[in-house]
């Protein structure tokens, strides 16, 4: 029976490596998903049975463990860039700014209310620890990661961090959620009037989504324009789809005279709608534009799909579908979300693209967009992995800051990170696709998660009991519920009170701010609106880029 003794204890073995973490991720993920009062702490406690393992002698060998770390690490990382990047940017505009600012503001908080919990305890917890807790009681599992690896960068050989990591999970989750309820009362919130406002606003700031309106030419400036002089006079983007002219429906292009009476299917920005009605003519009701005349050739409509990775980073206006093949394109759904198809907008390999034309025109669009559902269903390995190359490059160039001896280097945490940002948002430019489905984006993480979670949990748990119940973790608990609810109440009322920011908004700004999808959970429990997601992705890209680059920085900075 020596090989069973050998599968369960020798550190050497990759077959013992291999069934340790087998058994520590599955039993981590199933018990993640258990609920105590409402709440599930999610694949986080494979890090708690990481440290049961430890501590009971199952571990492995030290170089093997660090490997599936990082790796983990790594992976993780610039899958999170890959799916934020698109919207890091944009998440500064049309009021994010604001919100973002507030994030920021209890990302600061965060580090100072740590800061000064250090100082008043006059060293008796260590600045590595102490970083180690504040991940902890922000929930924050890649800027644990950062902070190890900065560690290493400082040949550290103290206590494991991931310790007060631990002991401040659980009720930073908690912490969360509590601050959500007590910011509800304390502002005495009303959750119908917050509902109602929600609408309201909704309502008076319609987003740039398609809208479908049918006109007819009135203006009589424009009998014996071109449609391409109509756009320019008006100085708004609008799509002509069809126009019925003589009792036939044509497709238009931009040399396409306009006459009074023609009738027109536009679609445009909603915003956008009034101003072209007004500037065009009346609109005209139930137009059967399938039907609508005799036509030689039946004008359709069809989504295609964009598969080609030649088309990726083209502007629609590059592709001059409609003077080359005979069709417009009205809106390109995107995530989901349908966006107006402006000459400007630029395609991405995912897209959903409508178009309305002849049968013959729409296939031949259909040939050059690719339009092959399997292409997608590959992940584009190439892309990864030219990816994490130059983030690894990135992250190894040294940064050079004053007062400080050695040069700052963004390591394996922060380099892949900001590339993989980059690269999501700008990677069309240089040919990148980087287009993955979301499920495989998704596994990517959560491998990456689960091997850096276990490692750390496995290398901690040695010392993790006796730290605990002889040593300071309840003084690890106490701080870490300190870091979490303190900077959430001030900011909650400073947002409440001088910015006048929704509740439901305020809640995904909390969540987002704190990179904790249980307190998006209960906040889209609550409210039955999608205002908490929107308040959540509005805030999340830049929180995790903070969360991850301030936990490295604090530990090169203070314990360097």
């Amino acid at each position: 029976m020596n090989w069973i003794q050998d599968l369960l204890t020798n550190p050497d073995s990759i077959a013992h490596i291999v069934a340790l973490y087998s058994f520590v991720i599955a039993v981590g993920v199933l018990l993640g998903k258990i609920k105590i009062f409402g709440i599930s702490l999610g694949v986080t406690f494979v890090l708690f049975v990481g440290i049961l393992a430890g501590h009971f002698g199952f571990t492995g060998n030290q170089s093997i463990l660090s490997f599936l770390q990082d790796f983990g690490l790594i992976l993780f990382v610039f899958c999170i860039g890959l799916q934020v990047g698109p919207s890091f940017f944009s998440s500064f505009k049309k009021g994010g700014i604001r919100l973002n600012m507030l994030a920021v503001g209890i990302v600061a908080l965060n580090i100072a209310v740590a800061i000064i919990i250090y100082y008043a305890l006059q060293g008796r917890v260590e600045i590595p620890m102490m970083v180690g807790i504040l991940c902890g009681a922000v929930t924050n599992t890649p800027g644990l990661g950062a902070a190890n690896e900065a560690l290493q960068q400082l040949g550290y050989q103290g206590p494991e961090i991931a310790m007060g990591y631990a002991c401040a999970y659980p009720l930073g989750v908690m912490g969360i959620i509590l601050s959500l309820i007590l910011i509800r009362y304390i502002c005495r919130v009303n959750l119908d009037k917050e509902a109602d406002d929600i609408q309201k606003e909704e309502e008076a700031n319609p987003h740039l989504k398609p809208y479908n309106i049918a006109l007819k030419v009135e203006n009589a400036a424009l009998s014996g324009k071109k449609l391409s002089q109509v756009q320019s006079f008006l100085a708004r983007d609008f799509v002509c789809s069809r126009i019925l002219q003589d009792g036939h429906v044509h497709i238009p292009n931009a040399d396409t005279v306009l006459r009074l009476g023609d009738e027109m299917n536009i679609v445009c920005a909603e915003d956008d709608s009034e101003a072209i009605q007004a500037f065009i003519g009346s609109k005209v009701d139930d137009v059967d534009w399938d039907n609508q005349g005799k036509q030689d050739k039946p004008m359709i409509s069809r989504r295609i799909l964009v598969t080609q990775p030649a088309i990726n980073g083209k502007t629609l206006g590059e592709l001059h579908f409609s003077s080359m093949y005979g069709v417009n394109v009205t809106r390109v759904n995107r995530s989901g979300m349908d966006l107006f198809a402006a000459r400007q907008l630029i395609l991405q390999v995912g897209d959903r693209v409508m178009v309305v034309g002849p049968q013959d025109a729409i296939e031949r669009v259909a040939d050059l967009l690719g339009n092959q559902l399997k292409r997608l269903d590959h992940p584009n390995i190439v892309t990864i992995f030219v990816g994490i190359l130059c983030g690894i490059l990135f992250g190894s160039l040294p940064i050079a800051f004053p007062g400080i001896p050695t040069p700052v280097k963004l390591g394996l945490a922060g380099g892949p990170l900001i590339v993989s940002i980059l690269i999501g948002r700008f990677g069309h430019k240089v040919k990148l696709v980087t287009y993955t489905t979301m499920s495989a984006n998704l596994m990517l993480r959560e491998v990456g998660l689960v091997l850096f979670l276990a490692s750390v949990g496995i290398k901690a748990g040695g010392n993790f009991v006796q730290t605990v119940v002889e040593g300071d973790g309840l003084l690890y608990v106490g701080i870490g519920f300190l870091i979490t609810i303190i900077p959430l109440l001030i900011i909650g009322m400073v947002a409440r009170w001088r910015h006048k920011v929704n509740y439901f908004t305020l809640m995904g700004l909390i969540a987002g701010s704190n990179t904790d999808p249980p307190a998006l959970a209960y906040a889209n429990q609550i409210s039955g609106n999608d205002a908490p997601a929107v308040g959540y992705s509005t805030v999340y890209p830049l929180a995790m880029f903070l969360r991850i680059l301030t936990a490295q920085l604090l530990i090169l900075f203070m314990a360097g």
